[in-house]
């Protein structure tokens, strides 16, 4: 798929057929992901790969109105590691950089996702302490996003965006 179209078809997907995804997709979704630029190339972050159905249902319980986050199957759950970040950049790397390197990667992910034929949606609505508790995460990790990944069950209709005028601003 020719980049321009990879980003017109990464959409949002809530709904998700009962079809598991290989491991070597898996693995092909991993490989790409690492390559995502992070700050100082600290790459402060960690990837929890998700598949376990109780761990799943837990998740679910962190984002109660996603009811898609258990139907995929596959979840991959983004988590920023502020220490690892503050080592080089101080506060700033702990309170930023490690949240734009986890999230950066999760953009990542989610093209990846597409190019492989997958679906995706990008979950941010969800209660940090449950997440924490549903994946047993250390103190020093901080859950970002959560990502279902499976074969889609619907086709949306692509969304509008808004005009470019009233996003970017030019200055000459």
């Amino acid at each position: 798929m020719k980049f321009e179209e990879l980003l017109i078809h990464r959409t949002s997907i809530r709904s998700y057929k009962n079809k598991p995804v290989s491991e070597e997709l898996i693995e092909k979704i991993v490989e790409a992901t690492i390559y995502a630029p992070s700050a100082g190339n600290l790459q402060a972050y960690k990837i929890y790969v998700v598949e376990n159905k109780d761990i799943l249902a837990d998740l679910q319980k962190a984002a109660p109105q996603q009811e898609y986050l258990s139907q995929s199957g596959l979840v991959f759950v983004f988590c920023a590691l502020p220490e690892e970040s503050a080592k080089n950049y101080g506060e700033r790397g702990s309170k930023l950089y490690a949240l734009q390197d986890a999230t950066i990667a999760t953009t990542y992910c989610q093209l990846a996702v597409t190019n492989l034929g997958l679906a995706s949606v990008w979950i941010g609505a969800f209660n940090d302490a449950q997440a924490v508790k549903a994946l047993n995460l250390p103190a020093n990790e901080i859950p970002i996003a959560i990502l279902p990944i499976g074969y889609a069950s619907e086709i949306p209709y692509p969304t509008s965006r808004k005009p470019i005028e009233k996003t970017i601003v030019r200055l000459k």
